[in-house]
């Protein structure tokens, strides 16, 4: 708990990290993804950018403080203009609760590889703090080095598809996906030597996934009362998003805590 205390005081948050305002439903079986409650996870974001004057989701991210989101190195291109929008529920609909925010600078990770996959984390930095509301709040970051054992319940939260080559969700869907552990994770008939120790598996049912559009967003996890983001949706099958021993590949966030202080610091 006292880890929780220390950040809730840096982030300058009234009521802390990870604790929702509206608490989230999480049924206790999920079959494919279901409509989240409104504004139940207030830390995720939606990253768009910029096209013929319109903007277009095209990643999730994870709010860490009120100047800091969370995503995904793959879901950065260095030729687009972005935005961040949070406390958005359904993006066909302005949210009375939604706020836009300018991008100040985006940090990929200097080792990102985007053939191995390896790395694959960014940090954006908004160009003017946000204020916590019941619908803009961040996460909490886990202790640096921290496993979830497997079977670990989390929840992925975001604007994907909503199947293989379906179309992208315009209401936040959630879906409940078991940590997978590196050993299980890691065999051949799994993910093999494609996954790392630097990544967390989630799923694998060959029912419940993340697809694409969901990529950058958080794998969040309950622990000690507190919601954690354990995990930046990075990879899945090629075969289908909800392929059998196939889990949605995440990177693991407690393998970067030390490259996020170190970034936060310098800017």
């Amino acid at each position: 708990m006292l880890g929780a205390v220390c950040l809730a005081v840096l982030l300058g948050y009234a009521y802390g990290c990870g604790q929702p305002a509206v608490p989230p439903l999480l049924g206790s079986r999920v079959v494919g993804g279901e409509d989240a409650r409104a504004h139940s996870w207030p830390w995720q974001i939606s990253l768009q950018y910029s096209r013929n004057g319109d903007w277009s989701h095209t990643c999730g991210g994870t709010l860490i403080s009120p100047s800091w989101v969370l995503t995904a190195a793959h879901c950065i291109s260095s030729t687009l203009t972005y935005r961040v929008v949070l406390g958005e529920h359904n993006l066909a609909v302005e949210d009375d609760g939604a706020v836009v925010a300018e991008v100040e600078k985006i940090v990929v990770h200097e080792k990102w590889n985007s053939f191995l996959i390896i790395n694959d984390i960014a940090l954006i930095k908004l160009s003017e703090p946000v204020q916590e509301s019941d619908t803009i709040q961040a996460a909490c970051l886990p202790p640096s080095g921290l496993e979830l054992e497997n079977g670990y319940p989390c929840e992925i939260t975001g604007w994907g598809r909503l199947w293989t080559n379906g179309p992208l969700a315009e209401v936040l869907q959630q879906a409940l996906l078991p940590v997978v552990d590196y050993a299980t994770c890691s065999q051949s008939d799994w993910w093999g030597g494609l996954v790392r120790t630097s990544m967390v598996c989630a799923g694998g049912d060959g029912v419940v996934s993340g697809c694409n559009g969901d990529s950058g967003g958080p794998l969040s996890c309950q622990r000690n009362g507190l919601w954690e983001v354990h995990g930046i949706v990075s990879f899945g099958s090629s075969w289908g998003c909800n392929t059998a021993k196939k889990p949605t590949v995440f990177t693991r966030v407690s393998a970067y805590i030390d490259w996020i202080n170190e970034v936060r610091a310098e800017l």
